[in-house]
């Protein structure tokens, strides 16, 4: 039986050559990098050399680079950090995030909205987008932090980074000039930090922390062919975080814990061989399962805009059926996709995201999400979308008119 994995978006295979790069610090080099002696410096050196490629990637110092567990923990230590580092608890604090964050981002804020931190949820148009006015318009003078992710796990749509971080800057410079107290009762005006989730964006999308006026940048290494278990936050010079774990003085005195030397060698590797030239045949690929499934299958709808969107996502509803019982059908047939729902025990929850740009709980229960690699290729696609066809007349003709 075939095995095809189209589920990208929730974790890639690691590359061999990542592979390769990481097996020598699980045995040979295995020293504690924060040990003086030759073993632990030999491992030390392995890191400092990874540190300095992944600024490299993203244009910064060795030295704004913090080494996490990955995305989830570099979210949490973003917007936890900020917070702490501007007064909370003690202060009123305002944060500006979206509707379709990544729950590594939601969840903090929620968890802060529920102990006295104000927050407050942008939502996208229907393709996915962030109006940058509905951001701008939300602006107060105790707002301390914007996170916007730059791409969406979900439904792929690319986020206006850049102008945002334009929009924080001019906000920032005008504070500066004019450091007059705020209004009583509202906070006192300050620098506003800027957070992007960037787990998704890192394998297609310009990194440039300088071009895309971030402070802060959160990305993993399973996302982009590297290993599990190790990610990065990009800490800008001068922006002041707190740590918000206790046992260690690692990494800056911000993320305490043994470093992971083989995870970040690995994840070094992986940001080495992104080649943003590879895109333009993940883009074609993508664009022509969607034309065989168009093709193929009738009462299709696309979520989120075609054009602005990264090029290995498709998030579509098929009327009729549900996502559940779509992705069991095709893993039977050793196909691997995700689906719009999140499946507990007693029910089926909507996508967070899928209802932002309107799509009903409904219809949202029979959304798929494709997500194409590297290694995909157009005899995968054929199949994944012949077998899809088969289902989808299955579960139709069983259901009731």
């Amino acid at each position: 039986m075939n095995r095809i994995y189209l589920d990208n978006a929730a974790t890639t295979q690691v590359d061999k050559e990542v592979l390769k790069a990481m097996e020598p610090y699980f045995i040979d080099v295995f020293g504690n990098p924060s040990s003086l002696h030759s073993f632990g410096q030999e491992a030390s050196k392995a890191v400092e050399f990874a540190r300095e490629k992944i600024a490299r990637f993203l244009n910064c110092s060795a030295q704004e680079i913090i080494f996490t567990s990955g995305a989830t923990e570099a979210n949490n230590l973003a917007i936890l950090g900020t917070v702490f580092a501007n007064g909370y608890p003690g202060k009123k604090i305002h944060i500006i995030t979206s509707a379709i964050e990544h729950p590594a981002v939601l969840e903090t804020c929620e968890y802060l909205e529920k102990n006295g931190v104000e927050v407050d949820y942008i939502k996208p148009d229907n393709s996915g987008v962030i109006n940058l006015n509905d951001i701008k318009n939300k602006i107060k003078n105790n707002t301390k932090l914007i996170s916007i992710m730059y791409a969406n796990n979900e439904i792929g749509s690319i986020q206006p980074i850049e102008e945002i971080g334009e929009l924080v800057r001019k906000v920032n410079a005008k504070r500066q000039e004019d450091p007059s107290p705020a209004k009583a009762g509202s906070g006192q005006a300050g620098k506003i930090i800027f957070h992007t989730d960037a787990t998704q964006a890192t394998n297609y999308l310009n990194m440039d922390v300088e071009k895309l006026g971030v402070d802060l940048l959160s990305f993993s290494g399973h996302k982009i062919y590297g290993p599990k278990g190790i990610g990065v936050l990009f800490v800008k010079k001068g922006i002041k975080i707190r740590k918000i774990q206790h046992g260690g003085h690692h990494e800056n005195n911000l993320r305490p814990g043994t470093l992971n030397t083989p995870g970040i060698v690995g994840l070094a590797k992986a940001v080495e061989l992104i080649d943003i030239r590879n895109n333009i045949n993940i883009e074609n690929l993508c664009n022509y399962t969607l034309e065989l499934i168009q093709e193929r299958i009738k009462n299709i709808k696309l979520n989120g805009s075609l054009e602005n969107r990264l090029p290995n996502n498709l998030n579509i509803n098929i009327i009729g059926v549900e996502g559940e019982a779509l992705l069991l059908g095709l893993d039977m047939e050793g196909i691997a996709v995700s689906t719009g729902s999140a499946c507990s025990s007693n029910s089926l929850k909507a996508s967070h995201v899928l209802s932002a740009i309107g799509v009903s709980a409904e219809e949202s229960h029979g959304a798929l999400r494709i997500t194409l690699g590297k290694n995909n290729t157009r005899a995968e696609i054929e199949y994944f979308v012949e077998k899809l066809e088969k289902i989808v007349k299955k579960f139709r003709d069983m259901a009731p008119s």
